[in-house]
C-alpha cells in the first residue's frame, strides 16, 4: 500500500491505516500456579543481606544457583536485574575454589 502524504493530496486516515500491516495482539501470560507466590520451581535458601537473596530455582528446564538483588513493588519483593544465576557446573566450579577464597580474604 502506498501512502498519501504532501500537498495537495487526499489525508484521509484511510490512506494511512492498512489492516495488513497491524500487529498481532499481545496476550498475556496466564497464572497457572493458583496462588501469589510466583515461580513455584524456587526453593528460598537464605538472606545475604536486607535485599539480596540466595535461592536455587528451575528455569527453562535446568537448574540455577541465583544470587540476586530484590526490590519491594506493590508490597511485594521482586527480582531485580542485578545479579547472577550459576549453572550447576559453574556452582560446583566456585565451590571447589572456595578454599582459595577464603586464603584471599584473610
Amino acid at each position: 500500500m502506498s501512502y498519501k502524504r504532501g500537498k495537495g493530496k487526499d489525508k484521509d486516515l484511510d490512506d494511512f491505516i492498512c489492516d495488513d500491516d497491524a500487529p498481532p495482539k499481545k496476550m498475556h501470560k496466564k497464572d497457572t500456579s493458583g496462588d501469589d507466590s510466583g515461580d513455584d520451581d524456587t526453593i528460598f535458601i537464605c538472606d545475604v543481606s536486607k535485599n539480596r537473596r540466595v535461592s536455587v530455582r528451575n528455569w527453562q528446564g535446568r537448574v540455577f544457583v541465583d544470587i540476586r538483588e530484590f526490590y519491594v513493588k506493590d508490597g511485594k519483593q521482586m527480582p531485580g536485574k542485578k545479579g547472577i544465576s550459576l549453572s550447576i557446573d559453574q556452582w560446583k566450579e566456585l565451590r571447589a575454589h572456595v578454599d582459595e577464597i577464603d586464603k584471599a580474604l584473610a
